[in-house]
């Protein structure tokens, strides 16, 4: 708590946030974090924020791995933590990413009928687009209806930009909650542990990082595809389709979940055209669902055509990216934009590749078990996550709940680890520090250090609990 305390100090202190209540009550540090001297301070008091949080998450994967207490003590610590943690950042503006200001000026047009698939940003005026990363100004969301509605309820309450922030940040939090619930079911059902499954996912250094202080919608999106999958297998698969169509209507992706409640829902001698009459009935509920939403906010289902929006950007985290870059400078000499189109080639093939995983594992996945269906939907995502053509570190926020709930040995849950740490701790390395060398190599210097140091303190935690202890779902409620 005290590292989450240090992030929300150091994450004011840089942050620069437009006229709000939070620019009054911050002066002093604002004061500090605005010159050189002052930055690489606060960034350092960051940093050593992370890395607290990250030693606080390393001890705690001990004692929800300790067989003693029972599976709901153990539960209920983790979910302590989570909270504890959580909350210094609930006031905190958005951390390592500016997405937070644009969600909260897409709320606003949404307010004012102004459809973001539509406009940008730049359609406002005033603080509420003060702080929007200037590329993303004139451009459409990507994201769906859901995170619309929200912000409009919102803003209908407030004209504060960090007060919207923080009503952003309690959706991010709804999605931990529904995570709480789900992934412990999950993780019995693949029998693993729910108590170090929880503790690998909800206070993980990768979801406080990027999942809470950055409030992506991440976040609600997985915890809406938790429930959904959760739901398809206690009680059917009509609720659980629609809960995908909620998924989808936060980012594309989320519909994925998809995939499993057709599977968790199928019998295990099925024959094709009972499997093919399934697909259909989730496919058209999910999408129904979509629809509706979109009708009710107002908005229709515009954003599917600002999906490749993000696409913009070339992230490094992005292999089909690297790839085709790579390939563009191999084939420089046959002309100037042999680059791009080696790019866009690789990044198509990427796309199509994965939409052919989720084909197939839709109708030829595994079907009469739940745990198969855990698995297969993780597979899914992280195909998808490897593929795609942006990659963001709290884009493993996609997968990591499955893989927690379903890991298959020592050295994959030692994988996951160093995943969650690493991408955690990494995150005061984003694009603000472009251009402020100084900033950026002590930064940098200080990640190695404290994640290199944490790496090998990892070593130690015990990633070969026994999963025999695993809760039956009714104890872990």
């Amino acid at each position: 708590m005290v590292g989450s305390v240090l992030v929300l100090f150091g994450g004011v202190a840089t942050s620069d946030p437009p006229a709000s209540l939070l620019r009054e009550v911050s002066g002093p540090l604002l004061a500090v974090g605005s010159t050189m001297p002052g930055r690489m301070l606060t960034l350092a008091v960051t940093v050593a924020g992370l890395g607290l949080v990250a030693w606080g998450w390393l001890d705690l994967l001990h004692r929800a791995a300790d067989s003693g207490p029972a599976a709901v003590v153990r539960i209920a610590l983790v979910r302590r933590a989570t909270a504890l943690w959580s909350l210094p950042l609930l006031l905190a503006p958005p951390l390592f990413s500016r997405d937070g200001w644009s969600y909260v000026a897409q709320g606003e047009m949404t307010r004012l009928g102004i459809s973001p698939y539509v406009a940008g940003p730049v359609a406002l005026d005033g603080p509420i687009v003060a702080a929007v990363d200037p590329m993303w100004m004139e451009t459409p969301t990507p994201y769906g209806p859901l995170p619309l509605l929200w912000g409009a309820l919102a803003a209908g309450v407030t004209g504060d930009p960090w007060l919207l922030v923080v009503a952003h940040r309690l959706l991010a939090g709804a999605g931990l909650v529904m995570l709480a619930y789900s992934v412990p079911r999950l993780a019995t059902w693949c029998g693993r542990d729910p108590a170090l499954a929880s503790a690998l996912v909800l206070p993980s250094p990768l979801m406080i990082a990027h999942g809470v202080g950055g409030l992506h919608n991440e976040v609600l999106m997985v915890g809406l595809m938790g429930c959904a999958l959760v739901v398809a297998g206690e009680r059917g698969w009509k609720v659980a389709a629609a809960l995908g169509g909620l998924a989808a209507g936060v980012k594309l992706p989320g519909g994925l979940v998809c995939v499993g409640v057709v599977l968790v829902t199928l019998p295990l001698l099925v024959t094709g055209p009972a499997r093919l009459v399934r697909v259909g009935g989730v496919a058209a509920v999910s999408l129904g669902t979509v629809w509706l939403a979109g009708a009710v906010v107002g908005v229709g289902v515009g954003w599917m055509g600002a999906l490749g929006v993000p696409g913009v950007v070339e992230t490094p985290l992005s292999a089909t990216t690297q790839l085709g870059r790579l390939l563009g400078w191999m084939t420089a000499g046959l002309g100037a934009s042999s680059g791009e189109v080696a790019v866009d080639v690789v990044r198509g093939l990427g796309v199509v590749s994965a939409v052919l995983v989720a084909g197939a594992a839709c109708l030829r996945g595994p079907t009469g078990s739940r745990a198969a269906a855990v698995r297969t939907t993780g597979l899914v995502l992280l195909v998808v996550f490897l593929l795609g053509p942006v990659v963001h570190a709290w884009y493993a926020l996609w997968w990591v709940p499955w893989a927690a709930a379903s890991w298959r040995g020592p050295r994959w849950l030692s994988v996951l680890v160093s995943v969650s740490l690493l991408l955690g701790v990494t995150a005061p390395l984003d694009s603000s520090l472009d251009g402020a060398h100084a900033a950026l190599a002590l930064t940098a210097v200080l990640v190695a250090g404290v994640g290199g140091a944490l790496l090998l303190a990892s070593r130690r935690v015990p990633v070969a609990a026994t999963p025999g202890r695993a809760a039956q779902p009714a104890s872990v409620s």
